[in-house]
């Protein structure tokens, strides 16, 4: 396993297209595991694809149990998702590794239900709520070329911009 290097805002791979994954191989599941490692080694709950160059419909979540902990068996490796039905609203405070040190709250779907494959390609089917459905639902983002700071108001945005342009002035 390897970690990779992470894709940073404002970083135009950030706003590509991923596309579906059609083969099913020890090349994935490498892919995979690294992403995986790379996303803990960041005390990330989440990770697509693109964050790490690759644009591919692969995303890893791995909200930590109640204790804090992230055991390996708990990570969902989510390959060509699709949202089958979303139910509800839910206001939850996110940040991302590609946004480092920025949070703010966005309006998400409070529970989802979600098509997808696993890295052997089997097809699956999972309900999803709260943190869970709030990961998922951030991370299917980034497979669309969408941040987080894409979804905030016009004031909030501006807020974003002005926090970002200082921390790259500050060493």
């Amino acid at each position: 396993m390897a970690l990779l290097e992470l894709v940073r805002y404002p970083d135009k791979r950030l706003r590509k297209y991923s596309q579906e994954v059609m083969a099913f191989d020890e090349a994935l599941h490498v892919l995979l595991e690294d992403m995986h490692e790379t996303m803990l080694a960041n005390k990330g709950i989440g990770l697509a694809a693109i964050q790490v160059g690759v644009p591919k419909r692969v995303l890893l979540v791995h909200v930590p149990r109640e204790d804090d902990t992230q055991p390996p068996e708990d990570c969902l490796e989510i390959i060509n998702p699709t949202l089958m039905q979303t139910e509800g609203e839910i206001l939850w405070r996110e940040g991302c590794l590609s946004v480092p040190e920025f949070y703010e709250e966005v309006l998400r779907h409070a529970n989802i239900t979600l098509g997808y494959q696993d890295r052997f390609g089997n097809a699956k089917v999972l309900q999803a709520s709260e943190l869970l459905s709030v990961a998922i639902q951030h991370e299917m983002d980034h497979l669309n070329g969408v941040l987080f700071v894409d979804k905030l108001s016009m004031l909030k945005r501006k807020k974003f911009e002005k926090e970002f342009k200082k921390n790259l002035k500050s060493p």
